[in-house]
């Protein structure tokens, strides 16, 4: 969110720097770690009606915004596949079910296709001898998470933002000092949580949520999208990437440990995957990562202003948890119009929350 605001506003003429702690390849950042799949039908199963909402709306932003940059950005919307194995199928028709449902509520989805082997085949040559039948949820897509860190720090350094890398920054001391800022605009996920805390509720403190992947290199799967496995123990995702790297995952622990991954976690993430493509048995480890998502209060994301002070004006952003890609570029375009005009249409249409913070850290509800 930092580096997608600070290209937004620096083509819009705004005069922009950016404080980064970490270095300017984002290691360390949940972002770096992420799938990066845009998927708002298949997510619909386990989020909030709201967060769908902004998932559709980023879908077709994100075109906009990747054709903007001087970089070229990996972006695929081929749909998702669904697959499951048949001691499964009754956890798949509640899925289905589930997702018609959804798409009963929002009209903007696209309504999932049910496939038998023959359809399976021709959609996704190489995996019907395993499976005899899923789900395409049409219009789906995907980005590559780290070309796109890439391609906004060339964005930045094409239009001369100053960055400053590995440099911790207090919003609060940014906001007295005398150096003309306007706005001080804080996404720093975790970097924040003493300015998300809630007095005598600590379940709407900022928290963060585990998450575990592994990048494989596979050159003999070939996937053509975002393909997730139901099952009951070991619901996985794989999001093939270009150049024959999958990015494998499904892990989600309620907590804040940042240790490398557990043998557990990877010998489930392993098997799972080597069921749905026998390819993946020669495949070779890239990489094993963790992160902590930054997760509000019933997993919401949050806008939040701070214009009790008589210096700069204060903008926070978090809480985009395990969605964070998909709903970005509608997140964005609440933050430009919150800045421009002091109030979000889209903000009100999607139905992010928009909270008023004081001095004090309380958060409290605004019109």
């Amino acid at each position: 969110m930092g580096r997608l605001l600070a290209v937004a506003l620096a083509k819009r003429g705004a005069q922009v720097e950016l404080f980064e702690k970490g270095s300017s390849d984002a290691s360390g950042s949940a972002a770096r770690i992420a799938a990066a799949m845009l998927a708002p039908l298949a997510e619909s199963a386990i989020t909030e009606d709201n967060v769908v909402r902004m998932g559709v709306h980023s879908l077709p932003r994100w075109k906009q915004l990747i054709n903007e940059l001087a970089k070229p950005v990996f972006f695929q919307q081929d749909g998702t596949l669904i697959l499951w194995h048949r001691q499964d199928a009754s956890d798949a028709e509640r899925f289905a079910s589930h997702l018609e449902r959804n798409c009963d509520r929002n009209t903007a989805l696209s309504r999932p296709l049910h496939l038998d082997s023959q359809s399976l085949e021709k959609i996704q040559p190489g995996i019907a001898d395993r499976f005899a039948q899923g789900l395409y949820l049409p219009n789906e897509g995907q980005l590559d998470n780290r070309q796109l860190l890439e391609a906004l720090l060339v964005e930045l350094t094409l239009m001369k933002v100053p960055c400053h890398w590995q440099q911790s920054a207090n919003p609060e001391q940014l906001r007295k000092d005398a150096n003309g800022f306007n706005w001080v605009i804080d996404c720093r996920g975790l970097g924040a949580k003493n300015s998300w805390k809630h007095s005598g509720d600590a379940s709407k403190d900022l928290r963060g949520v585990r998450g575990e992947v592994i990048r494989l290199y596979a050159p003999e799967v070939k996937l053509c999208r975002p393909t997730r496995l139901i099952h009951p123990r070991y619901p996985i995702y794989i999001a093939p990437k270009e150049d024959d790297v999958y990015v494998v995952g499904a892990t989600e622990i309620e907590s804040e440990d940042l240790s490398p991954m557990s043998v557990r976690s990877a010998m489930e993430l392993l098997s799972a995957t080597y069921t749905v493509h026998s390819g993946f048995a020669e495949a070779r480890i890239l990489e094993m990562a963790t992160q902590c998502r930054p997760t509000l209060k019933d997993n919401l994301p949050e806008i939040a202003i701070d214009r009790s002070s008589s210096s700069a004006d204060l903008m926070m952003i978090n809480g985009l948890y395990r969605h964070g890609f998909m709903i970005s570029p509608a997140i964005l375009d609440c933050a430009l119009e919150l800045l421009s005009e002091g109030t979000s249409a889209t903000a009100m249409s999607l139905g992010l929350q928009v909270t008023a913070a004081n001095t004090h850290q309380e958060m409290s509800a605004c019109a």
